[in-house]
This record gives C-alpha cells, structure tokens and sequence, in this order.
C-alpha cells in the first residue's frame, strides 16, 4: 500500500469527522428548504462550495494540475440528479451522509448502502451498463459555463463570492436564537471538538478546505479528480466480487476514511450505537440506496461529486445537477411527509365537525 493511497483514508478522515461533528446533511438541509423554509445548510454549501472554487483554481493557476471540463450530458444529468433527489429522502441521508451516518451506527444506512453500491456498480460494468451509456451518449456542448459565456472562470468565481459573502453578512446580522444546552462534561480543545455545536458555516468552510487538498492529492496518485463518493463506493463492491486489485485506488480509501472518521467523532462525541430500523424504514433505506446508486451514476456524481465538486469547477453539469437534486428532494418531501400530514389534518378536521 503506498503512502498516495494512505492520503485517500486520511481525507476521507478529516472529511467524515467534520461532517460528523457538523451535522453536515444536505439531505436534511434541502428538506428543511421546503418545508420548513430554512436555507441555512444550503447557504453552508454554497461556502464550502466558493472556498473549493479558490482553493483549486488558485492550484491550477498555479500549475499544480490541469483540469478540463469535457462534454455535458445534459439528459442524463438531470433525469440522473433527480432521481437522486428522491432517492436521498427515502434513504436518509446522501451519499455521504450515508457514510457518516453509517459511521454512527445507523444500521438504517448500511442498508441504503448497500443499495447504493449494488446499483452504481451495475451501471458501471453491470446489466444497466448499457443505460447508462446510452443515456450519457446525448452530449450537447462544452460543460464548462467559462468557455460558454468566453470569460474566465475567475470571473464567475469572484460573482459567486461576492454572493456567498452578501448571504453570510446577512445571516450572522440576524439576531441569535440561544439553544439551551447541558452542563459541558469537557473542558479545552476535547469540548470544541466532541462536544460544542458547531456552527454549519465553519463546518462548510472546513469542508471546502478539506474538498481543496483532496485534488493535488488524489491527481498524484493518478486519478483525476477530488471528491468523489459513487465510483469509490461501486469500486468497493466490484474488488470484493472480483478480487481485481485495480478497483482500489485513492477514492475508495477516501469513503473508507469518510466511515472510520465519522466512527471515531461519534465515538468521541458519545453519539455512536448500533440503531436497527424497523420494516418499513429498513425497505425505504434500501430502496432509497438503489435510487442513489442509479441516480448518481446516471448524472455523473452525488450530492458531492456534482453538488460541491463539479460546481466549484464551474460546470455546467455541476450546478444544473444541483438544482435537480433539489426539485426531487421536494418532490419526495412533498408525497413522504407534507401530503401525509396534510391528509391527517384534514381526517382530523372531519372528524371534529362529525
């Protein structure tokens, strides 16, 4: 095993604890966006995503690698995003999420996992390979939004800043809403680290840092890219069927990394134990984890692979992705929890005026 790959496990690592600690869930935080119409966690994104943005550009500017964008499929990506979008709610948690929480304990989401490796791995080599190809075949132009409006992407980056920057103004000038809290048991550097709340904006940023280093050190080993979540999870299951060795490269020890850095948080935290689901959940963790796989597949990445990766890099997949990520969010959100209580509420109002 050589040390290129040992930098996979330790960013995935870092990863996993800071999203762990964080309560980085973009499942939730596109949830709570229509329903409870709270932007914060995508706010939280999109700072991880502008500091990612500096961060590698200012490497390839730099010269420590070169990036191109290639071609976008635009059918597949948001056909792909979308049922991901739904896929996620049933699930639980993203692809990452998923991880983390598994990390935790949560039996709920090695279920979802599970499902989620199967499915990413038969779109890759499997009997749904022929779908995927055939639905990423329609390519309909540059995939970079620099190229497409003859700028710099330095340009677009500087736009989505002054964005991001305007927001967290606003957001930290809103008065605090103080959250009681329990006597700290820890005191020092152990209370800010496995005890504190921590702010979802230092979170992102931490995350945005971390989704910067893992660039250079997942292109020295060979592969081109930073963080990726589906590949490396169908990889998995792809050397465990084949014992083929080629399948494990620095993106499967960084999901590796993700599960053991959440375990260690929660383990430190005192929030890890085992949680089995009952019927039903366990089923809609499942069948969520199919949808992931094949979504995220079809769309070329996750949650993070397209929604913090590829839009930092200012493609046009990446960000069209992340808005169809959102759409099947709500409309899954819609039909799981608000047609339900809508429906409750009405069979109570019956029942009142009988």
């Amino acid at each position: 095993m050589s040390f290129g790959l040992l930098t996979g496990l330790l960013c995935g690592a870092l990863l996993g604890f800071v999203m762990q600690r964080g309560r980085f869930c973009l499942t939730g935080g596109f949830r709570d966006m229509y329903i409870a119409k709270d932007n914060r966690m995508f706010y939280a994104l999109l700072i991880a995503i502008a500091v990612q943005s500096v961060g590698v550009y200012t490497l390839i500017s730099l010269g420590v690698f070169e990036f191109t964008t290639g071609t976008i499929s635009l059918l597949a990506v948001i056909a792909g995003s979308f049922i991901f979008g739904i896929g996620i709610i049933f699930a639980g948690g993203c692809a990452t999420g998923t991880w983390y929480r598994a990390g935790e304990g949560l039996v709920g989401s090695w279920m979802a996992l599970a499902g989620y490796m199967l499915v990413a791995a038969m779109m890759r080599t499997g009997p749904l390979a022929p779908i995927d190809t055939k639905l990423k075949s329609y390519e309909v132009g540059n995939n970079s939004m620099a190229a497409t409006f003859g700028v710099s992407p330095w340009i677009l980056i500087a736009i989505l800043v002054v964005i991001v920057a305007f927001i967290v103004y606003r957001e930290l000038k809103k008065p605090k809403v103080k959250i009681p809290s329990l006597k700290p048991k820890k005191t020092g550097l152990a209370h800010v680290l496995f005890e504190k709340r921590w702010n979802p904006f230092v979170t992102a940023t931490l995350i945005g840092v971390i989704a910067t280093l893992a660039w250079p050190l997942s292109v020295a080993t060979g592969r081109m890219g930073g963080l990726g979540i589906t590949t490396p999870s169908a990889n998995i299951l792809q050397f465990l069927v084949t014992g083929d060795i080629s399948f494990v490269n620095w993106g499967v020890f960084l999901v590796l990394g993700v599960f053991f850095g959440s375990m260690f948080a929660a383990k430190m935290s005192g929030e890890f134990r085992f949680r089995m689901p009952d019927v039903k959940t366990g089923l809609n963790s499942f069948s969520g984890g199919l949808m992931m796989g094949f979504g995220a597949s079809l769309a070329g990445g996750c949650s993070i692979g397209n929604g913090l990766v590829m839009t930092a890099m200012m493609t046009w997949s990446g960000w069209i992705s992340l808005v169809f990520m959102i759409l099947g969010t709500w409309t899954a959100s819609y039909f799981v929890f608000v047609r339900p209580r809508k429906k409750a509420q009405a069979a109570r109002s019956e029942a009142v005026t009988a």
